[in-house]
């Protein structure tokens, strides 16, 4: 397409995998398809490429601003990229409840939710066994 498009096309794959890039690409239609492109060129093109921030920190931008909306389904996929970023689970735990202070419980709790989907996929290690309740 061009320049940008390519560039955000490589770190798009590069965050969330080339597996679920080439799904939404195969699943987009006439309808949908130049909001595909406009991802790619436009979020993916731009702002990720940009120097200033590591991938691992644009995605734990990325997911607190994803729960504050209550976006599970984009907190799915960028929990994704964040574990392909570096981060660790231990890590996205304490982001979501960092962001449940400032959010809301509520949404937090759906990002949560999101968020064990993906750990359980993807680290199932860590998704560890249930816990305890915590001692008064």
């Amino acid at each position: 397409m061009d320049g940008q498009f390519d560039a955000g096309l490589e770190i798009r794959k590069q965050v969330m995998g080339e597996p679920f890039v080439a799904a939404a690409f195969a699943g987009a239609d006439a309808f949908t398809q130049p909001l595909q492109d406009f991802i790619t060129r436009n979020a993916w093109g731009t702002v990720w490429c940009r120097d200033g921030l590591d991938l691992k920190s644009r995605s734990f931008v990325t997911l607190a601003i994803l729960t504050a909306l209550g976006r599970t389904h984009e907190i799915k996929g960028h929990v994704r990229g964040a574990l392909n970023n570096g981060a660790s689970v231990a890590e996205i735990q304490e982001l979501l409840l960092h962001a449940s202070v400032y959010c809301g419980v509520p949404l937090a709790v759906d990002a949560f939710r999101a968020a064990h989907e993906v750990v359980r996929e993807m680290a199932p290690q860590d998704a560890g066994a249930p816990a305890s309740p915590a001692q008064p």
